[in-house]
């Protein structure tokens, strides 16, 4: 399975874009259904070009953002909402990066007991 640009996470972050998007489309369509200001070629080509432009910039800028937080969300470490500076507080994961460089504890390093070697011993 291909791994996906946008996960529900990013999508909900992304959500404060997608609502101009939808609302420049309306009246995208309902300018080309309604023309405002008639048929004449010069104020259509100024009504359309000051709502596809925005669009298309809206679009690619949305494309990235998305892009850098989904970035961002793998390569770094995250902590609960609002709680990244809160003394104390253990990350929700942390980046892959910071996870190479701690050594892994084992249970013999740590002085954790193995359950099925003291049922052993105790036999």
């Amino acid at each position: 399975m291909a791994n996906k640009i946008f996960d529900r996470d990013t999508v909900l972050d992304l959500t404060v874009n997608f609502i101009p998007l939808f609302i420049i489309v309306f009246f995208i369509v309902g300018f080309a259904v309604y023309p405002a200001f008639g048929t004449d070629l010069l104020p259509s080509a100024l009504q359309f070009g000051l709502l596809v432009v925005p669009f298309v910039m809206l679009t690619v800028l949305t494309y990235l953002s998305g892009k850098a937080v989904s970035t961002a969300e793998k390569t770094s470490t995250v902590y609960p909402a609002g709680q990244a500076t809160v003394p104390g507080v253990e990350p929700l994961h942390e980046s892959e990066h910071e996870a190479e460089n701690v050594p892994a504890e084992t249970g013999e390093e740590s002085g954790a007991v193995d359950a099925k070697s003291a049922d052993s011993d105790g036999q």
